[in-house]
């Protein structure tokens, strides 16, 4: 079946060249400024509170423009950001133990398998070492080593310990420091914060972002919001799986409802699977809980060497047990990147040798590390992971190993954006993982924050305020035809989720697309599997359309409603991601193809066909468009990928 069409090649022209260690603070100098007084007078929209968002929302409304902040949560706080749990990297080097800007770079670049831009990457290394004192100045409680001075940590990928960390709650300390930041602008009347509103539209006059279409989820009420520039940092796409580490409220509407207006979307086969999950347990699960990769600093991951060995773990020796990532790779052990520890886990599993109830777990021990350093020290580090760990599991992870699994986490594609952050439609500008720039076909841990902070804070406030200085913007407002249009078609799109009727919920649709996903585009992909899984969405999205009901009305709450929309935008996702996956004949990081593989089981890039970012342009006719932006590496020359 012919399922895509290509187009022209893409290319990043904002990128500078030269030295790689002066093209930021170059490509900074030689860009426009706005002066003070003339920023008072544009108003910018950013939609999403999570780091990215609110870091930018704030610095944004503190350099003096007027910010309208939009999130879909009832509070800037509850942003997704917040579950985030094991730490941020930064290149400080306080350990002194060989890391650099340029080591950071190099396990960035090699972590996401050889497919990301060396640019992009080196700027965010760079810019670590910023964030981490911009968060001490906010007040973020760092971990402290004895003598005051903050303590850093190792994750996976690395060989040094360069990760910074508040015990298992990182995410939400620097959310909070992002958040009192956001809200002093707030105060100042600076931002205008509209919580509980979800982008449902981008509106484009002339070929520029100027607006969106949002409504009111506590009383439904649909308005048009303009402004000079947009920002869209609305996170990942994860939730397309159903059973995912994200909250169940993670969605792709306003990056997909961008895509239908013309912004590319890259890589969106690019899923990172998290080694470190606690396991399924029953078709009555809506989410998954992930257990911090930091556990792997001093837990080890073992599996019993017989298959079918259904004894409790503390009656097998430890010469019956297969420490199989210290086995396979000795260099980096239990510190491999996740794609690497993700698929040794299905293997072992699919050997017969998993554990728990389904066979689909294995054990992360902290009994040598509790003999070690003692309960107490362990305590310090992990404790409200442990105690979140017994409170799902009824089982003490201080007394008897957890059970992990992997499972769907983080998203490395996302809208196509160049060096700017800005998309392929002027004027909208796309940071954090709602973008695909920084991480290439594997994020690395403690990577995520790193991202999303060195956006809002450092990079988005240069790159916006040379689009703005660009030239003048015509002044627009909501009875433009165009914002007309867009809301129309809003409101066209609700009457028809809610005149269906049908006799399935929206919720079973999820489930069973979830199911599909997982089947053929998870951890392993074929092109069998594949080619199944697009008739199978095509088809289940059809009775969607067909059967689903939504309850109640739009004029007010409705949750339902609000998940259909989701999930719909979901589906065309969920078909997408399978084309992209299907085309790439490779595997690298966490996309991963049955057919391209090592002898020994490893991914089998193919760089001479596939060193490229395959970003999609949304047709409308069921057939994308494929435009590939060529990636050159200058400084890490690609290599067979090995932590052994």
């Amino acid at each position: 079946m012919d399922l895509y069409t290509s187009g022209d090649p893409i290319a990043d022209t904002r990128a500078p060249d030269g030295p790689i260690e002066t093209r930021w603070d170059r490509h900074r100098f030689e860009m426009k400024l706005v002066n003070p007084a003339n920023r008072r007078k544009m108003t910018v929209i950013v939609v999403g509170t999570g780091l990215a968002g609110g870091s930018a929302a704030a610095t944004l409304a503190e350099q003096g423009y007027r910010v309208r902040s939009y999130c879909y949560q009832d509070s800037p706080r509850r942003a997704h950001s917040i579950a985030a749990q094991g730490g941020i990297n930064a290149a400080k080097n306080y350990r002194n133990d060989g890391d650099s800007v340029h080591r950071l770079f190099y396990d960035t670049v090699k972590g996401g398998d050889f497919r990301s831009r060396e640019s992009n990457v080196h700027r965010l290394a760079e810019v670590s070492v910023n964030i981490i004192d911009q968060c001490v100045a906010q007040g973020v409680p760092f971990a402290r080593e004895y003598g005051g001075l903050l303590d850093t940590r190792s994750f996976g990928g690395a060989q040094v310990q360069r990760t910074f960390y508040a015990r298992g709650q990182t995410g939400q300390q620097l959310l909070l420091g992002a958040y009192q930041a956001l809200e002093r602008q707030i105060g100042l009347g600076n931002v205008e914060m509209n919580a509980r509103h979800e982008m449902l539209e981008l509106v484009i006059v002339d070929g520029r972002a100027r607006g969106i279409v949002v409504r009111d989820m506590v009383t439904g009420e649909i308005s048009t919001e303009m402004a000079d520039a947009v920002v869209l940092a609305s996170g990942g796409y994860g939730n397309v799986f159903y059973l995912s580490t994200n909250a169940k409220g993670c969605n792709v509407t306003a990056s997909w409802r961008a895509h239908r207006k013309g912004a590319y979307f890259a890589n969106p086969c690019y899923t990172q699977i998290h080694p470190t999950c606690i396991p399924v347990s029953g078709d009555h699960q809506s989410k998954l809980t992930l257990m911090s990769e930091s556990l792997r600093n001093d837990g080890r991951v073992w599996v019993p060497k017989a298959k079918g060995d259904q004894r409790s773990p503390r009656d097998i020796p430890e010469d019956e047990r297969d420490y199989y990532l210290e086995r396979i790779y000795p260099s980096f052990g239990n510190l491999v990147p996740r794609d690497i520890a993700s698929r040794a886990a299905k293997n072992v599993c699919d050997e017969g040798r998993g554990v728990g109830p389904t066979g689909l777990g294995v054990y992360l021990d902290f009994a040598d590390a509790i003999n070690r350093l003692g309960r107490k020290a362990i305590e310090a580090k992990y404790g409200n992971l442990f105690e979140m760990y017994e409170r799902i599991t009824g089982e003490d992870p201080y007394e008897v190993p957890m059970r992990i699994y992997p499972a769907v986490h983080y998203t490395m594609g996302g809208l196509w954006v160049d060096y700017d952050l800005q998309s392929s439609i002027p004027g909208l500008f796309v940071i954090g993982e709602a973008n695909f720039s920084d991480h290439g076909a594997n994020r690395l841990g403690a990577s995520a924050l790193m991202q999303g902070l060195a956006d809002g804070y450092f990079v988005l406030p240069n790159t916006l305020a040379n689009y703005l200085a660009s030239g003048p913007l015509d002044q627009v407002d909501a009875s433009h035809p165009e914002a007309v249009a867009a809301r129309t078609d809003v409101e066209e799109r609700i009457k028809r989720l809610l005149a269906i009727n049908g006799d399935r919920t929206v919720d079973s649709f999820h489930r069973e697309l979830g199911q599909i996903m997982w089947e053929h585009c998870g951890m392993e992909r074929s092109e069998a599997g594949l080619r199944k899984a697009i008739d199978e969405i095509r088809s289940l999205r059809e009775q969607f359309w067909q059967r689903v009901r939504v309850p109640g009305d739009g004029e007010g709450l409705n949750q339902s409603l609000e998940k259909a929309g989701r999930v719909a935008d979901f589906f065309e996702l969920a078909e997408l991601m399978c084309i992209d996956a299907l085309h790439r004949e490779e595997s690298c990081g966490g996309h991963f193809r049955a057919e391209y593989q090592t002898p020994d089981g490893e991914a089998q890039r193919d760089d001479d066909r596939f060193a490229y970012v395959a970003a999609w342009e949304y047709t409308g006719t069921g057939e994308p468009v494929l435009h590939k932006e060529d990636l050159t590496f200058e400084y890490v020359h690609p290599t067979q990928r090995s932590y052994k």
